[in-house]
């Protein structure tokens, strides 16, 4: 799930992470899962006659590649099918046992601002070999996001880079940068009101679901495979809820709890204006701030030869890591402020392998006075466009679109400091995250607020992961209570997603066969990680 208010300024890291950025874990233990025998699916119902299926032209993405691309066109109000229409960039990776296959796999890597066409590519190796060897692997960029007909409120990459200078890196520290920050974020809801007024109201999650039926469609498929991370479970959610009979296989991994998502739990003041943000409704602060605890006693519990930065024992490292939060609040370290570091650590938290080893690295260099040295990213996936333009404005226009936050921009600064004092350092960073939609100039044409318990076809896997700074276990949880029918898979582990990055043979072997053949994990599964961090 990526967090506004950053991706214009990590571009190129939007190009290599799985799920953009995101929320947390609660320490609570698992509820009951929602156990459900597997029905037997019904027959489809005929497709809409104003529906235009579109024609996928799949070719290599570049020479020599795996992966083939393709566009689709989609009606940009699918209300008016006859109207203005879209692209959809989108990428497939064959199954490598043709003989064996079973379908198309449809992800949807995170955001929302993830683009597929590049993420996917960048993490395939991540996917179980059984799902490689039997699924065709389908990716796109969402509209409005990436190589699709994207939101793009600048004229020239140099406007876009000035603006993204503007707010501070990470969160906005004292009245000055709170000052900049909100002036910033008020004037790109005023240049994206000026630029394409009618694609802003028109990128929501139940416009993407539609999408999604369509694409479905396009490949030949009678019901929809899927697997949706971070926000692809609230997209997933959605899909299930409006086409239920088309669900044959459906994962979501590190969930969103609907009702966070849409605020139907009643936050609010009686007048449609919501008291706290989405991610603070959704537990991004708590769950920061577990993970991050949860960080600082596995690395203080090692030797510095394993975690750089362990002082010891677990309470020497914590008091380590307050004391540099301090310290970088009054010296900063070239760039190295104290916001900037509160947001790389907490999304450097999102991958375990290498991103807890790297961040410890980061931060005893940083506690030494020394400024660390620019990561090195991976090459580029073999795809047409590895680096498309992924302005801010991108995702606060599905966010905000879809997600009641509060309109006051001076109301932040109280949260923040709710916030803190329940969470901390993270609770700032998760604040600010979502204070663009403040003032951000549409909401969606054709949202979708629920109900999420729609019997579907076939039930959903749910997977929570413990320890994760960006969904809250809780959110996983709420997914399974709410959706008609579900299991939930618990990951006793660490990181954003369970599928990319932070392994576990445990959660891969009951995900492929579930796919494969629709075997639930029975109910109470918990599974571990292949490895502890730093042990």
């Amino acid at each position: 799930m990526s967090a506004p208010g950053r991706t214009a300024r990590r571009r190129s890291r939007a190009a290599v992470l799985t799920a953009a950025l995101a929320c947390s874990a609660l320490l609570t233990g698992p509820a009951p899962a929602v156990s459900h025998s597997t029905p037997a699916a019904p027959t489809p119902a005929s497709p809409s006659p104003s529906a235009t299926v579109p024609k996928l032209d799949w070719s290599a993405c570049r020479p020599g590649s795996p992966w083939d691309c393709a566009t689709a066109k989609v009606p940009l109000d699918h209300a008016a099918p006859a109207g203005r229409t879209i692209d959809l960039a989108v990428v497939r990776r064959q199954a490598t046992d043709p003989g064996r296959r079973i379908g198309t796999l449809f992800v949807n890597p995170g955001g929302p601002g993830g683009p597929g066409t590049v993420q996917v590519p960048q993490n395939y190796d991540a996917f179980p070999m059984e799902l490689r060897e039997r699924f065709d692997i389908v990716s796109w960029d969402p509209r409005g996001i990436g190589n699709s007909t994207a939101v793009n409120c600048f004229d020239t990459t140099e406007q876009a880079t000035a603006w993204a200078a503007r707010p501070p890196v990470g969160f906005p520290v004292g009245a000055q940068e709170r000052t900049a920050w909100i002036d910033a974020y008020e004037d790109l809801g005023r240049l994206c009101e000026k630029r394409d007024p009618d694609l802003l109201r028109h990128v929501s999650t139940a416009d993407t679901a539609r999408d999604l039926d369509l694409l479905r469609r396009s490949v030949g498929e009678e019901q929809l495979n899927y697997l949706g991370v971070s926000y692809g479970t609230i997209l997933g959610a959605t899909y299930a809820n409006l086409f239920p009979d088309r669900v044959r296989a459906m994962v979501l991994d590190s969930n969103i709890a609907p009702r966070a998502w849409t605020d139907g739990d009643g936050d609010g003041d009686g007048q449609g204006e919501p008291r706290t943000t989405t991610f603070l409704r959704m537990g991004s602060d708590v769950t920061a701030a577990a993970t991050l605890d949860r960080f600082l006693d596995l690395c203080g519990s090692a030797p510095a030869a394993r975690c750089p930065f362990s002082a010891g024992s677990p309470e020497a490292t914590r008091d380590k890591f307050d004391r540099l939060m301090q310290r970088l609040r009054e010296r900063p370290i070239g760039p190295w402020t104290y916001a900037r570091t509160v947001a790389d650590t907490v999304t450097s938290l999102y991958i375990v392998d290498p991103g807890w080893t790297a961040l410890a690295g980061r931060l005893q260099e940083l506690s030494q006075g020394r400024e660390p040295k620019p990561p090195v990213y991976p090459p580029p996936p073999p795809v047409d466009r590895p680096n498309p333009y992924l302005g801010d404005e991108q995702a606060s226009a599905v966010w905000c679109g879809d997600s009641p936050n509060p309109r006051d921009p001076a109301a932040y600064h109280g949260l923040e400091e709710d916030s803190a004092r329940r969470a901390g350092d993270a609770g700032r960073f998760w604040t600010w995250a979502a204070e663009s939609c403040a003032t951000w100039p549409a909401r969606a044409a054709a949202g979708y607020d629920g109900p999420w318990n729609t019997p579907t076809a076939r039930p959903v896997l749910v997977i929570g992961t413990r320890y994760d700074p960006s969904t809250p276990y809780t959110g996983a949880q709420a997914m399974a209570g709410e959706l008609a029918s579900a299991r939930l898979l618990t990951n006793d582990g660490y990181g954003h997603t369970a599928l990319f990055n932070n392994g576990s043979r445990c959660i891969s072997a009951y995900e492929s066969r579930y796919f494969v053949d629709g075997t639930l994990p029975p109910p109470g599964t918990v599974c571990g990680p292949d490895r502890v961090p730093f042990s």
